[in-house]
C-alpha cells in the first residue's frame, strides 16, 4: 500500500508539473465558452487565426477570438483563451482566473453591479430557431408561437424575450446551447430563442432546424442588444480596449462576422441519410479518441487520487474520533474543540453538493484571499475533501463493528490506542469498508463530471466539446457513457479482486468456531 501511493503521488506530481500556467504578465487571458459558434467555438488546430486554450492541446476561435487578439494586440500582449462555462465566467473574472470575458455577453444592469464593460463591439439581433417539420416552421410573427415550449440559455438576457411570445410556454432554462439543440432535436422542447449568427450556424450544421426571423420582432433595449467585453471595475486596461474597439467600423464587424460564419467547422455529413448511427458514433471515436483518452485519463487521475487521499483523511479521522480523552484538561478542551472542527467538517462537505464546493473553493478562494488554485490541483483537493468527510463515518462505522473484546484484549496487552488501532483494528476496518471504498471510487468516476464549473478538462467536458464541433450530440454521449460505463465496471471488477484476496480460508464466525470446538468435544 505504502508502494502504491508513493507511486501515485509521484505521478501527480509529475502530471501537475507538465501543466503550463501562462504568467499574466505575458498573456492577456480571455474567458469564454468556446462552444457558441460563430461567436467562439472549439477546434484541434491553429488554422484560421485561432488561439490556443490554457491547459488544452486544443485552440478557439471565432468572432470573439478575433475580437480577443486585436485588444491584446492593443495591449502589446498575447492572447490565450480559458475555457470556462458560461456560469463561471463572471466568478473566474472577479477572482482573476482571467483578465477579460469576451464571449458575446450583453452589458446589462444586474451584470455592471458585478463588473465593468467596454464599449460595444457588436449588435445582435433576437430570433427563434425551431424544427423544420415541426408546428412552427411556418410561424412569421411572435403571435403564431401560442402554446410553444420555449426556453433560452440560463443567465441571458433572450430568457426574458419568451414573456413576448403571446400564449407561449415558458421551459426552465438551460445551461448552454448545446443542451437546448439537443432538446430541440428530441422534441423536448419547440423552440429557443436565440441571436441570429448562433441560430445560422445551429440551422447549418443540421438540416432538421429552422431559424425564424421577424420584420416586427422583439422589444429589445440598446443595453441587452449590445455586446460587449467585461472587465474588473477600477481596471485601467478598459480604455485600451475601447480604443481597440474604435478601431473596428460597424461595416467590419458584419464582414468579420460574416467571414467566421464561413469558417466555423460544420459537418455537412451528420444529416446523411444512408449514415447509421452506429457509423456516426464510430467515425466520432475515430475523429476524436485522443480528446476522450485525455479525458479519461484526467478522471482516472483525479478520482483515484481523490479516493485514496480521502481515505486517508476518513482513517486517520476514524481513529482521532475513537482516542480517548486526555486527562490534561488543556488537552482535553483542545481534543473537545478540534473534534467540533471535524464535525463542522464532515456536516459541511456531507451537506452540500460538489458543484458548489468546486465553486466556493476554485474561485472562492482567489477572490477573498488571492490565492490562485492549479484547476487540476483544485479538483484534486475538492474530490479529496469531499470523499473524505463520507469516508470518515464510513470508517466510524468499521471501527464499531469490531468487536469490543478486541480493544480490551489489546489494552490487556499494555498496547497504546495508536498500537491498537494500527495493529488489530485497522486491517480488520480496511477489509470490512472495502466494498463502501469501491462505490466511493465509483462515485467519484462519475462526479468528476461536475468539475466542469471550474474547466477541468475531464471526460464529460472533452466529449461535450466535441459535440458542439460535431452537432451530434446523442451520438457524442453515448461514447461518453460507454466509456463511463468501462470505467467503473473495471474498477469494479478490480475492487472484488482485492476483496478475495484479503479473505482467506480460515476466516470463520464466532458461530462457527463454538460449533467446531463442540464437535471435537
Amino acid at each position: 500500500m505504502k508502494k502504491f501511493i508513493l507511486t501515485l503521488f509521484t505521478a501527480l506530481l509529475v502530471c501537475l508539473g507538465t501543466l503550463t500556467v501562462a504568467q499574466a504578465d505575458d498573456y492577456l487571458r480571455i474567458g469564454m465558452e468556446a462552444a457558441y459558434a460563430p461567436f467562439n467555438w472549439t477546434q484541434d488546430d491553429d488554422s484560421n487565426g485561432a488561439v490556443k486554450i490554457e491547459g488544452t492541446n486544443q485552440y478557439a476561435n471565432g468572432y470573439d477570438v478575433q475580437i480577443a487578439k486585436k485588444i491584446a494586440q492593443e495591449m502589446g500582449k498575447e492572447p490565450l483563451v480559458v475555457k470556462t462555462s458560461w456560469n463561471g465566467l463572471i466568478p473566474a473574472l472577479t477572482s482573476g482566473k482571467i483578465d477579460m470575458i469576451i464571449a458575446g455577453m450583453s452589458p446589462t444592469a444586474e451584470r455592471k453591479k458585478e463588473i465593468a464593460f467596454s464599449d460595444s463591439y457588436y449588435t445582435s439581433e433576437p430570433v427563434v430557431l425551431v424544427r423544420k417539420d415541426g408546428d412552427y416552421a411556418k410561424a412569421k410573427t411572435l403571435e403564431d408561437f401560442k402554446d410553444a415550449k420555449i426556453t433560452s440559455q440560463q443567465g441571458v438576457y433572450l430568457y426574458n424575450l419568451i414573456s413576448q411570445l403571446p400564449g407561449a410556454k415558458q421551459e426552465t432554462a438551460m445551461g448552454d446551447f448545446a443542451q437546448m439543440r439537443q432538446a430541440l432535436e428530441s422534441g423536448v422542447i419547440d423552440g429557443y430563442i436565440s441571436e441570429r449568427p448562433e441560430a445560422l450556424t445551429a440551422e447549418a450544421a443540421n438540416s432538421k432546424f429552422k431559424m425564424i426571423q421577424f420584420k416586427q420582432g422583439f422589444d429589445v433595449s440598446e443595453e441587452d442588444a449590445s455586446i460587449a467585453i467585461g472587465m474588473r471595475k477600477g481596471d485601467s486596461r478598459i480604455d485600451q480596449a475601447n480604443a481597440a474597439i474604435a478601431k473596428i467600423s460597424m461595416d467590419d464587424q458584419v464582414k468579420l462576422m460574416d467571414q467566421m460564419i464561413k469558417t466555423q467547422p460544420v459537418d455537412t455529413d451528420t444529416d446523411d441519410a444512408d449514415d447509421t448511427f452506429f457509423n456516426q458514433v464510430l467515425k466520432i471515436w475515430k475523429e476524436n479518441w485522443p480528446q476522450f483518452v485525455r479525458g479519461a485519463g484526467l478522471t482516472l487521475l483525479i478520482s483515484i487520487t481523490g479516493t485514496v487521499a480521502g481515505l486517508l483523511i476518513g482513517l486517520l479521522i476514524g481513529v482521532y474520533r475513537t482516542a480517548p480523552v486526555s486527562k490534561n484538561k488543556v488537552l482535553a478542551s483542545l481534543q473537545k474543540l478540534f473534534g467540533w472542527f471535524l464535525n463542522i467538517y464532515i456536516e459541511v462537505f456531507r451537506g452540500t453538493p460538489m458543484i458548489v464546493q468546486s465553486m466556493v473553493i476554485y474561485y472562492g478562494t482567489a477572490q477573498a484571499f488571492g490565492i490562485s488554485i492549479d484547476r487540476t490541483a483544485a479538483a484534486i483537493f475538492i474530490v479529496s475533501i469531499n470523499t473524505g468527510a463520507y469516508m470518515s463515518e464510513i470508517v466510524r462505522g468499521g471501527i464499531f463493528a469490531v468487536d469490543k473484546g478486541q480493544f480490551e484484549a489489546a489494552t490487556a496487552l499494555g498496547m497504546t490506542h495508536g498500537q491498537t488501532m494500527r495493529k488489530v483494528v485497522l486491517p480488520q476496518v480496511v477489509r470490512n469498508i472495502l466494498p463502501a471504498t469501491g462505490n466511493e471510487f465509483v462515485i467519484n468516476i462519475k462526479d468528476t463530471s461536475v468539475l466542469n464549473v471550474i474547466s477541468v478538462v475531464e471526460l464529460y467536458f472533452s466529449g461535450n466539446t466535441i459535440a458542439t464541433q460535431t452537432y451530434q450530440y446523442f451520438q457524442t454521449f453515448t461514447i461518453i457513457a460507454v466509456i463511463y460505463f468501462v470505467l467503473t465496471f473495471t474498477v469494479t471488477r478490480i475492487l472484488r479482486f482485492i476483496e478475495q484476496k484479503f479473505d482467506t480460508d480460515h476466516y470463520t464466525t464466532g458461530a462457527n468456531q463454538m460449533q467446531t470446538g463442540e464437535l471435537k468435544q
